[in-house]
């Protein structure tokens, strides 16, 4: 029960870390708003939450949109009467990888750039935005905000255009976890490795999980197994719960030893 009673915001809910984050930090005591920008699949979340006796409401939330994002802290204010946590899960790559390698630098064009820059750094700085207003509105004026970071904005794999959006994403954490440390707001970043999910499928694409899938994936990794979004879910909980309370400022790699590698 390591959010027992926390009013939490999770971003990117309808699937892969998103998902596992909602069942994990519900079984841990949270009272849960999942935003997701595509509504079938975040319902699909909250049933699953909904249905072991947990309490989530699903709200429909395009990160890059500041409208739905601060309509998704409201939402937990006026449910929960309160924001104690928010997840920002957010990240997409480039559609022009097609589920394979990155493109190189000199092959992405303007409009792919903004669809990047706009989803994995303005959707994070916009949930960051909405809920620190939030937490200092309230009696106590803490909070915790735990994003979705990537190896990539730490060393040079993934691409060039996807790591430079999660580098910035790494370096926003920081600089908010200085800026309002004296208010008791902590800022920290989980940064996994390969793992398997829809992430970089097309949109509405379901990914299989072969053998052959989860080897490949393995590889990468010194450990030598692909990181599940369980294992980022539940650094993501460890982060929000009162087990870190002097943890701030982090950029925490989920990812089989392959940053120390």
């Amino acid at each position: 029960m390591l959010l027992k009673d926390k009013s939490v915001v999770i971003m990117g809910a309808g699937s892969g870390v998103g998902r596992a984050a909602s069942l994990i930090f519900a079984r841990n005591g949270a009272k849960l708003i999942c935003a997701d920008v595509v509504r079938a699949r975040v319902d699909e979340t909250v049933a699953l939450v909904t249905g072991e006796g947990f309490p989530a409401q699903a709200v429909t939330c395009d990160v890059s949109n500041v409208d739905q994002v601060n309509a998704a802290v409201q939402a937990a204010v006026d449910a929960y009467g309160r924001l104690d946590v928010i997840y920002n899960n957010v990240g997409i790559s480039s559609n022009k990888a097609g589920g394979g390698p990155p493109p190189g630098f000199m092959d992405i064009d303007d409009a792919e750039y903004d669809r990047l820059a706009d989803v994995n750094f303005r959707g994070m700085f916009y949930g960051c935005r909405a809920a620190i207003r939030q937490f200092l509105k309230q009696d106590d004026g803490e909070g915790v905000i735990v994003n979705t970071g990537s190896v990539a904005g730490m060393v040079g794999w993934g691409g060039t255009l996807y790591g430079a959006t999660k580098a910035a994403g790494i370096q926003l954490t920081r600089g908010l976890a200085i800026e309002f440390a004296s208010k008791g707001i902590r800022v920290n970043t989980v940064c996994p490795a390969g793992m398997i999910t829809n992430f970089g499928q097309a949109e509405g694409a379901t990914r299989e999980i072969t053998p052959e899938l989860e080897a490949r994936y393995g590889q990468q990794h010194p450990l030598g197994r692909p990181i599940a979004p369980e294992d980022t879910a539940n650094a993501a909980l460890f982060l929000a719960s009162d087990q870190a309370r002097n943890i701030t400022g982090v950029a925490l790699p989920v990812d089989g030893g392959y940053v120390a590698a």
